[in-house]
């Protein structure tokens, strides 16, 4: 009798985002595009577990990971070298467009129907690169 191997079971948790300050961070990231506070633990010496994650999430979320040396500082706004790094994935792209530009959200690139959906580009209060997506229904 053969012996069947248990596929694992894994997703991507967390994904760190370097940042200045916490309070900043937390502050563009709930009030600008509506995520939601999942977290915020005090760990000693000026670090803190801050977890936030898109309204009605059920998958990965941010670790709003504060720069505590100078090579980390280097890192905040262009954790990709430029590329968009984190993709937003909606139900609905005018209604998050539309109420992200109200809230002052900056877009680097216009709205754009792709084979694969609508996008476009914004930054967060750093710099970093993120796509608004909806993708189309297969």
């Amino acid at each position: 009798m053969s012996q069947q191997l248990e596929t694992p079971k894994q997703k991507i948790g967390y994904i760190a985002l370097v940042v200045r300050e916490y309070d900043e961070a937390i502050a563009f990231y709930s009030e600008k595009l509506g995520f939601v506070l999942v977290e915020d633990t005090f760990l000693g010496d000026k670090k803190r577990w801050v977890l936030m994650e898109p309204p009605n999430s059920t998958g990965t979320r941010l670790l709003l990971a504060r720069a505590a040396a100078p090579e980390q500082v280097t890192r905040i706004g262009n954790q990709t070298g430029g590329r968009v790094f984190l993709f937003l994935h909606t139900d609905d792209f005018w209604r998050d467009y539309n109420a992200y530009v109200a809230r002052g959200v900056v877009f680097r690139r216009p709205p754009k129907e792709e084979t694969y959906g609508t996008v476009a580009v914004f930054e967060d209060l750093y710099g970093n690169l993120w796509d608004l997506l909806e993708l189309k229904q297969k």
